[in-house]
């Protein structure tokens, strides 16, 4: 199945489940793309110790999970 997540939110916590859930979603086989919307766009803002969205996001591009804005 094809899955668009849709990210508009400047939020660290939301930015970093929203790549969370686009991981585990690749995991289970699914074709995933995360759209960054708005403030959503400047995906890294916000990374931290607590919200590794750095991290997640490199989980994500390196499992064939496709970004756009």
């Amino acid at each position: 199945m094809q899955i668009l997540l849709v990210l508009s939110s400047a939020d660290p916590e939301i930015k970093w489940n929203a790549v969370r859930l686009g991981n585990v979603l690749l995991e289970q086989g699914e074709e995933v793309s995360l759209f960054l919307n708005g403030p959503g766009v400047d995906l890294l803002a916000g990374d931290s110790e607590r919200f590794p969205i750095g991290r997640e996001a490199k989980v994500f591009v390196l499992s064939d999970g496709a970004l756009a804005a």
